[in-house]
């Protein structure tokens, strides 16, 4: 098994390795349970379920350490190899078919505080996605998220758009729909000629119709094209969970990408080089240096955007607005929700166990939703975050909840190879973006995607 998460490791590697803390006593009566999140906006929640989870578990704490997402995964998969992960880690679906293929992972099923987990207790289809191909879980739902438009009001007022008409946009891949002539209305240049204005100079753009978040090839373009792809009626794989064959060459996926990717040489969307290649400056900071009037992003980036302040220091006022309605009449956002795993190297399971069940429990789950900062996997947790959205920043959240709700929304893609899928995707949509390449030579890609499995099997 070494030997294969070397390997693993070699693949996800972007940062520096190891974790230089120190292991967490193993009793298994007491004792400091390590457990490590990505988000920073999430620990003083956390800390507070796990100040809670000591109150009501003498002898037991919980020790939280909280790393940025690149350096996240490399000091996890370096700690699978050494022998220093933590007891309990936050998972995400594009990693966890791997790390169960590993064994680095224990089935929750086997431990005591998490053998009665409800399925039925969680968002519809949420907990179902934790489970391996061997039926067992190996996540405890934490959260979940979708994908909705950001805008600046401002811009939409200076642009003389009512904001209410960006509910009801529509897109094709022929010509764009109402939502290209809105974002190509929004882009100004550097003389102050809109994008859809005579004149109009695509190499000198002050301010684009919307933001870019990447090429989209590290999570299946989650926030990126992935709500144009699901609305055309496309889909990753054959199945999912779990597929095995790609459809990066079906004519529904290129002819989206196409035109997608096309925004950038018309102008309307910025390219690879300005929003920083391989290390991109966010939708969030586009949108609040005024580089960008929209931008698509993610649930988990509300409170990210409701904190943005202008040149002045004064908050930036922010509008929420759904997909634009596709090709197949429907909007779409992809569906991905977090967990929270227990490494096969924790010496104290059942100790472990207890934090897992604590978390995805009421009590933590409703802390987590009073700080407004994702959306809990339990309804109730949820409609916290609702309320605090709505009566604390003034926001209307219900872009994001009501793709839910209306069902429009699809699964993020579970398959084994995550990360060998992961480095064979970044370079090659990079390119696709750059215009180095056609949208076509995913051909080439979707076979590579296929031959993993073949090689696999």
């Amino acid at each position: 098994m070494r030997k294969r998460l070397a390997a693993l490791m070699s693949a996800l590697l972007v940062a520096g390795c190891g974790w230089g803390g120190t292991d967490a006593p193993t009793e298994s009566g007491g004792g400091t349970i390590e457990y490590w999140l990505w988000d920073s906006a999430q620990q003083p929640g956390y800390q507070k379920c796990a100040d809670l989870f000591a109150t009501e578990n003498p002898g037991l704490r919980v020790d939280i350490s909280q790393y940025g997402w690149d350096v996240y995964w490399s000091k996890l998969t370096a700690g699978f190899i050494a022998d220093t992960a933590p007891d309990v880690f936050t998972d995400h679906l594009n990693k966890f078919a791997q790390f169960v293929d590993l064994e680095v992972l224990r089935p929750l099923d086997d431990l005591a505080p998490t053998a009665d987990i409800n399925d039925g207790d969680y968002q519809e289809g949420l907990a179902e996605l934790w489970k391996g191909q061997d039926g067992k879980r190996y996540g405890a739902p934490k959260d979940w998220d979708t994908v909705a438009m950001f805008y600046n009001p401002a811009s939409m007022q200076a642009a003389g758009i009512d904001p209410a008409s960006l509910n009801t946009l529509t897109w094709n891949p022929a010509d764009g729909g109402t939502f290209e002539k809105t974002i190509a209305h929004l882009t100004i240049d550097a003389n102050g000629v809109r994008g859809d204005e005579p004149g109009f100079d695509k190499t000198k753009v002050k301010q684009y119709g919307l933001g870019v978040d990447g090429s989209g090839g590290a999570g299946w373009g989650q926030t990126q094209w992935s709500a144009f792809t699901g609305s055309a009626g496309w889909s990753v794989t054959d199945r999912n969970p779990w597929g095995s064959r790609f459809n990066l060459d079906q004519p529904a996926f290129q002819s989206t990408l196409n035109w997608y990717f096309g925004l950038v040489r018309k102008g309307y969307m910025p390219s690879f080089a300005e929003i920083g290649g391989n290390n991109p400056v966010g939708p969030d900071k586009q949108i609040q240096s005024g580089l960008a009037a929209i931008a698509l992003d993610g649930s988990w980036k509300i409170s990210t955007f409701a904190n943005l302040t202008d040149a002045a220091g004064q908050k930036l006022e922010m509008g929420i607005a759904p997909t634009p309605i596709g090709p197949s009449g429907k909007r779409a956002s992809m569906f991905n929700g977090l967990a929270d795993s227990i490494t096969s190297l924790s010496e104290q399971p059942d100790n472990a166990a207890k934090w897992v069940k604590f978390m995805s429990g009421e009590q933590c789950q409703n802390i987590i939703g009073e700080s407004g900062v994702v959306f809990p996997a339990r309804p109730a947790g949820t409609e916290k975050a609702i309320a605090f959205n709505r009566d604390e920043r003034k926001l209307d959240v219900s872009a994001f909840t009501d793709q839910v709700k209306d069902k429009t929304t699809f699964l993020f893609p579970v398959t084994t190879n995550a990360a060998d899928i992961t480095a064979l995707m970044i370079p090659r949509m990079d390119a696709v973006y750059i215009g180095d390449e056609p949208v076509s030579s995913l051909n080439d890609l979707n076979d590579q995607l296929n031959g993993l499995f073949k090689v696999a099997g």
